[in-house]
């Protein structure tokens, strides 16, 4: 159970009457699918940042950016409880956004300002260099 989304963060994405239509006045079904969102996006951010401390923030302490990345990932998968063949297309723009957004951070093309980066001698999967070359020829005798 994750304290780093609460109910009135969805105030801004998504009206009360709408997710609770979706949840059937269940608030467990909106901290499964926070929970969910929050794992999806450790994948991506635990290389480099301090996953703990981000998600372990709290009130105005929570990095806003990732915030709103999370809430769009966890009305995705609520939308998906409900009925995943009529999903608004701005739900899954949104989805595909927030995960977009994510692999590129995992890639290192994007940093999250402000959030706290893992000490150099515990960030995992980290290379100095990357080996590539071209595609192999085919060559017909």
């Amino acid at each position: 159970m994750s304290q780093f989304i609460t109910l009135t963060d969805y105030d801004a994405s998504i009206h009360a009457e709408i997710l609770d239509a979706l949840t059937r006045k269940d608030p467990s079904l909106v901290e499964i699918c926070e929970d969910r969102a929050i794992a999806e996006a450790r994948c991506y951010l635990s290389r480099r940042y301090d996953c703990d401390a981000i998600f372990g923030a709290r009130g105005d302490e929570r990095n806003q950016l990732v915030l709103m990345m999370m809430i769009d990932i966890a009305i995705y998968h609520t939308f998906c409880i409900h009925n995943p063949y009529k999903l608004s297309p701005i739900r899954k723009e949104r989805y595909e956004r927030a995960v977009e957004w994510l692999r590129m951070i995992a890639a290192e093309e994007l940093s999250i300002e402000g959030a706290p980066i893992l000490p150099e001698e515990e960030r995992t999967g980290g290379v100095m260099f990357k080996i590539s070359s071209n595609l192999r020829r085919v060559s017909h005798m």
